[in-house]
């Protein structure tokens, strides 16, 4: 699995910009097969900044309707990541 494809996108949402915050977690959408030795190697390869501890949670997909006929929503897979005592953000992310 290549590194852009292990790390989706960044998460901003209010609960993640509350956790944003403190200058050192940031949360991103992953591949749902990826494990967190691979999310720490592409966070530290792509972003150029070292890794402190990573937690991941599966989101299940919702049951979605269009009248009467009923479709799911495919699961996907989050991780929050913080960054080591004295690491920035990447500029990119710290205005979002």
């Amino acid at each position: 699995m290549k590194l852009t494809d292990v790390i989706r996108r960044p998460l901003i949402t209010e609960k993640t910009s509350i956790q944003r915050e403190d200058g050192r977690t940031i949360v991103f959408q992953v591949a749902v097969d990826a494990n967190k030795i691979q999310i720490r190697r592409a966070i530290e390869q792509l972003l150029g900044s070292k890794v402190d501890s990573i937690r991941t949670s599966i989101a299940h997909g919702k049951i979605k309707r269009q009248g009467r006929y009923a479709g799911r929503r495919p699961d996907w897979k989050k991780a929050y990541v913080t960054l080591r005592e004295g690491q920035k953000l990447p500029e990119f992310l710290e205005g979002a």
